[in-house]
């Protein structure tokens, strides 16, 4: 039986311009870096208030990194979905899809680089 979850892994083919990413757009922290044993480039980041972690891998021998339309993502809330989306497009990276409204708040896409999908949510807040 499993305890909880630890970390989801990504694998991209330009490390230094993902973690600028995660980092600059999504505010997300560094933890540490590493090479495995096989030699993959290891990164770690985590959300503030989280304790999964995400982590980063670099790994020319797998071959090319081909991430398929609507395959996977990362969902991160979000304080304020109209600022971030300012914030983000400011630094090249605009909302691929919404802002929607949903039953509790709104919800809103943006492409990572080398084409993972994040999903952004907005809370409603409760009066």
């Amino acid at each position: 039986m499993v305890k909880k979850l630890l970390h989801t892994r990504f694998r991209v083919s330009d490390l230094e311009k993902t973690i600028s990413f995660y980092k600059d757009v999504l505010g997300l922290e560094e933890l540490r870096r590493h090479t495995s044993g096989r030699g993959s480039q290891l990164v770690f980041l985590k959300a503030p208030g989280s304790d999964e972690e995400i982590e980063i891998c670099k790994f020319d021998e797998s071959g090319p990194v081909v991430v398929g339309p609507d395959l996977t993502h990362l969902a991160f809330e979000v304080d304020d979905l109209h600022e971030f989306a300012k914030n983000a497009a400011a630094k090249g990276y605009p909302l691929s899809d919404g802002p929607h409204s949903t039953g509790t708040g709104r919800i809103a896409f943006i492409d990572a680089p080398e084409g993972y999908e994040i999903e952004l949510i907005e809370r409603a807040t409760r009066s």
